[in-house]
């Protein structure tokens, strides 16, 4: 039970107080039209979502973990081939990668930015190697250009790259929004997303049509056309006409609920100092979670609790340290994992989220200062 006067890790009733009308009545539209799958909500919401990261197709799907595994399948990765990706980033690629037949191979991170550590992916690269799914973790921005070009020195130009932009809507790499910056790219709307549906949801967006194409067959059962399957790997993953009919509703509020978040890290970064270290944001990236680095990370969370301020951790177990996975396939790359397992212990995420107050932000801000100068 939350105490009556403790700041929430997040509280989503705030945005819907603030746009619940506009939402009621798209949510009542949609019920009163009798068509709540495959319909003109689904392709509105697609046509303005594509428009707005700048790419020419976005197929709707249930949720960012099936747009992950769709695209691999997308992709044509063949089962027992290697999807390089990091281990810090909460399972999803690697359970996308689990569905799809795939290994993954984790590279290690950055530990300013605890993004895709270039150097690490290029060495993990072999001939095995079917794509690099790179995460734009905590609204951070991983230079994909760069990414690139260490990929055509080493000889592998030719391996694909996959956006997971489930933390990065809005967010820009070298002036372009992410999900236009590899062949392929994936969104989640979960609720507390950027931009977040009331329920479940996700996208694969693309500039290439082959790949669109093949995506529409295999997020419905592989179907050319009703009852016959013609594409071997696919599934039911469909976004409802309710939640696009929201998405869109929310849409054009993205930049500005972004901006809302970076206004409250401004002001904890503005108090914090040597022992609470917020990651270093690339240019023209985003905020999706408040997340510092604390060596006393314990210490710290005990000291903002009695201040009655939630906080918390993602992500507390590396993927390659996962029970579940245990016996399962996988590689890590050559260069190893000390700065990935060297932040779990000390990475924390404060409260960040839209509606929060000026008193709650100032009292997160005041934590920060009298624990730096205790």
């Amino acid at each position: 039970m939350q105490a009556p006067n403790q700041i929430p890790m997040n509280d989503l009733g705030r945005g819907y107080a603030r746009y619940g009308t506009d939402v009621e009545r798209v949510a009542l539209e949609t019920l009163r039209s009798g068509w709540w799958i495959n319909g003109p909500r689904c392709t509105s919401f697609a046509k303005a979502f594509a428009s707005y990261v700048g790419v020419s197709h976005c197929i709707p799907v249930a949720n960012g973990t099936d747009a992950l595994e769709l695209a691999m399948r997308a992709l044509r990765c063949a089962p027992g081939s290697e999807i390089i990706t990091v281990a810090n980033a909460g399972g999803y690629t690697t359970t996308a990668c689990r569905q799809a037949g795939l290994v993954p191979v984790f590279a290690d991170i950055e530990e300013a930015s605890q993004l895709l550590s270039i150097p690490s992916a290029v060495d993990a690269l072999s001939e095995r190697t079917a794509a690099i799914v790179v995460t734009h973790l905590y609204g951070n921005v991983v230079d994909v250009g760069a990414l690139k070009a260490a990929m055509t020195e080493a000889g592998f130009a030719h391996v694909p790259i996959i956006e997971d932009c489930a933390q990065s809507h809005g967010a820009r790499g070298n002036g372009r929004l992410t999900g236009s910056l590899g062949d392929i790219a994936t969104f989640s709307f979960y609720p507390t997303k950027n931009l977040g549906a009331m329920g479940d949801g996700g996208a694969v967006v693309t500039n290439d049509p082959e790949l669109a194409e093949t995506l529409r067959h295999l997020h419905q059962y592989g179907w050319s056309r009703k009852y016959e399957i013609a594409m071997a790997g696919g599934r039911n993953s469909r976004m409802d006409e309710m939640q696009a009919a929201i998405l869109e509703t929310i849409l054009p509020r993205l930049d500005e609920l972004n901006a809302e978040r970076q206004q409250i890290v401004d002001r904890y970064l503005a108090a914090s100092g040597r022992k609470v270290r917020f990651i270093e944001r690339n240019e023209g990236a985003i905020i999706h979670l408040a997340v510092a680095l604390a060596d006393d990370r314990d210490g710290f969370r005990q000291h903002l609790s009695s201040r009655a301020i939630a906080s918390d951790v993602h992500y507390p177990v590396l993927d390659v340290d996962q029970k579940g996975w245990s016996d399962l396939p996988a590689r890590t790359s050559p260069t190893g994992l000390p700065v990935a397992r060297s932040s779990t212990s000390r990475i924390v995420s404060l409260p960040c989220f839209p509606g929060m107050t000026e008193g709650e932000i100032a009292r997160v801000a005041d934590a920060i200062a009298d624990w730096e100068s205790s």
